[in-house]
């Protein structure tokens, strides 16, 4: 198992690339009339969207696997110590701070 994820890992980037490439030379050319591209540029072009759109994060959401261990993120403590008067006061003034224009009424959550 320790050598066999490593190795997986490695095909499916590597199977991956071929499907960018297909889907690339299928679709590009003819509808934007640009040029194909070889097998190792629709490699790079997945390292490249995995860093541009993903970032360096780790785990699922970008969040490590260290922020949970500390009891999570510091307004999830904050919300645990609350008592329920403070937490109505809370939702009270975040519905207050809400998103509205100038002017307008604010707007109920809760249809009647």
């Amino acid at each position: 198992m320790f050598f066999g994820f490593p190795l997986l890992i490695i095909i499916a980037v590597l199977l991956m690339g071929v499907i960018v490439m297909l889907l690339w030379n299928f679709v590009f050319p003819p509808v934007l009339h640009t040029e194909k591209i070889s097998y190792w540029q629709a490699v790079a072009l997945l390292v490249l969207c995995r860093i541009l759109f993903f970032g360096f994060r780790r785990g699922p959401g970008g969040h490590s696997p260290q922020m949970w261990r500390g009891g999570g993120p510091q307004w999830r403590q904050k919300w645990m110590k609350m008592n329920d008067e403070e937490r109505a006061k809370f939702r009270e003034e975040w519905r207050q701070r809400r998103c509205r224009r100038p002017g307008e009424e604010n707007i109920p959550d809760e249809p009647k």
